[in-house]
């Protein structure tokens, strides 16, 4: 079952995103490290569940939750405004969502899940009226640009440069409504 997650289940928020922090490629996937969320304090992961939760406008996480309730996987749709700048300083000029924290358990990968959980996504930005969706990927990680290119996505022919040292970047893959 696909569905948005809620503000009361920060536990599992914080427990699936330390798992997806220890994954193979998780430095080429994540933005942070295992040590630097694993010391965040509960506060952290209380707003940062509600946040994302069903019925917050700014973002929506989705689940992926498997029998007994397992979460098997998770993707969050962040709301950018027009008019403002987005995390790497460039302008937004539409209303637009950019998809993060995108992560399966291996044992689930290949299964459908990540459509799955990309259809709830878009589902949710579209019907949000967003005109767009957006996410960055490392030219490194094959896997996640195959999965993207999966449900849609095309890159835009943009690159973001990452903190860390000349010629370190991302690629902008995009979506249009």
């Amino acid at each position: 079952m696909i569905r948005s997650i809620r503000a009361d289940e920060w536990p599992a928020v914080k427990e699936l995103r330390l798992r997806a922090l220890r994954d193979p490629v998780a430095h080429l996937a994540y933005l942070e490290t295992y040590d630097d969320a694993a010391a965040r304090p509960d506060s952290y992961w209380r707003e940062r569940a509600a946040g994302g939760a069903e019925g917050a406008s700014g973002a929506r996480q989705f689940v992926a939750e498997g029998p007994g309730g397992r979460w098997l996987g998770t993707l969050t749709v962040l709301v950018e405004e027009a008019g403002t700048t987005d995390w790497a300083g460039f302008p937004v000029e539409r209303r637009q969502g950019h998809v993060v924290g995108v992560y399966v358990r291996p044992e689930w990968r290949g299964s459908g899940l990540t459509k799955a959980l990309f259809g709830a996504g878009l589902e949710w930005a579209w019907a949000s009226g967003l005109e767009r969706v957006r996410l960055i990927v490392h030219p490194d990680n094959g896997r996640a640009q195959g999965s993207y290119r999966k449900a849609g996505f095309a890159p835009s022919g943009r690159t973001v440069p990452l903190v860390g040292g000349p010629g370190d970047h991302e690629l902008e893959f995009v979506l249009e409504r």
